[in-house]
């Protein structure tokens, strides 16, 4: 594919090292401020997080990816209060501090201006954003692309380093608005508006994106392209063969269920799955 753009690194080597990368989820209990807190302190909030870190680099994940996801139901980005961003730049920064893995943030729903102050503070490589450019319906109503004010913010920051991963065809939601517009269309405007690295997902939280669609991002763009739903030990070879790398979580879960611990046998059991096309690459 062509560039579109004048970003040539590949983010994946640059933060991670390698040319594949496995990435795991550190899903954040619910902060103070949103429907599902129960008044957990501080500590607590913090262990939960810590553990399940813990567990992933025991188990050989490559990074780890914070997100807010015990705060459902999401707010829209103008509205997620201040709280949400000061709780989990104290989470990133624990995690950093105890585990030397490249780390990143996601804060929903669709919040990168957060996300980037979140990295910025806690040393963080990369946010994740799920609608980068265009628009589409989401859980929490219309959702815009965000790109030009995110970085216009980073540039105030002076955090250039901190890299973006966007989704392309987000989860959780209807693409009517854009649907005269294809995949591949929408992935190049990705690159065009000065993403790093392209995610792939599938229709909800846990769900595979297809093997065609993967390979449609993929042949979009000149960018890295993840898949950041549905990897299990069962399919992360034919997935990690056509991509940079992955973004899993609820499969190491207990139960498979996005909101329980870590369960340290499913992440060997999932690096292990990967490690011929790890060990191939």
């Amino acid at each position: 594919m062509a560039q579109i753009s004048d970003r040539p690194e590949n983010a994946i080597q640059e933060i991670f090292g390698r040319k594949k990368a496995l990435i795991s989820m550190i899903h954040c209990p619910a902060f103070p401020g949103a429907p599902r807190y129960r008044g957990a302190p501080r500590e607590e909030i913090l262990s939960f997080c810590l553990r399940d870190a813990e567990r992933l680099v025991a188990g050989g994940m490559h990074g780890l990816l914070i997100e807010n996801h015990g705060d459902i139901p999401f707010s829209k980005p103008e509205d997620i209060g201040h709280e949400t961003a000061a709780f989990m730049a104290v989470v990133a920064d624990r995690i950093g501090r105890e585990f030397d893995l490249p780390l990143g943030v996601n804060v929903l729903a669709n919040a990168p201006i957060p996300a980037f102050a979140i990295a910025a503070a806690a040393g963080a490589s990369f946010i994740r954003v799920n609608q980068w450019a265009n628009a589409y319906v989401a859980n929490e109503g219309f959702m815009e692309g965000r790109a030009a004010e995110a970085l216009r913010y980073r540039s105030k920051l002076r955090a250039e380093g901190i890299r973006v991963f966007a989704d392309s065809h987000v989860k959780h939601g209807s693409h009517a608005i854009t649907a005269d517009r294809s995949v591949t269309e929408l992935t190049r405007d990705l690159a065009f508006f000065d993403a790093d690295a392209v995610i792939a997902t599938g229709q909800r939280t846990g769900d595979s994106a297809a093997l065609d669609e993967i390979e449609t991002v993929r042949d979009a763009t000149h960018l890295p392209v993840l898949v950041g739903s549905g990897v299990t030990p069962d399919n992360v070879v034919p997935i990690l063969e056509r991509v940079d790398a992955v973004i899993v979580a609820s499969s190491l879960k207990e139960d498979g269920v996005w909101w329980n611990p870590v369960e340290a046998r499913r992440v060997r059991a999932f690096v292990d799955a990967a490690r011929t096309v790890l060990e191939g690459g």
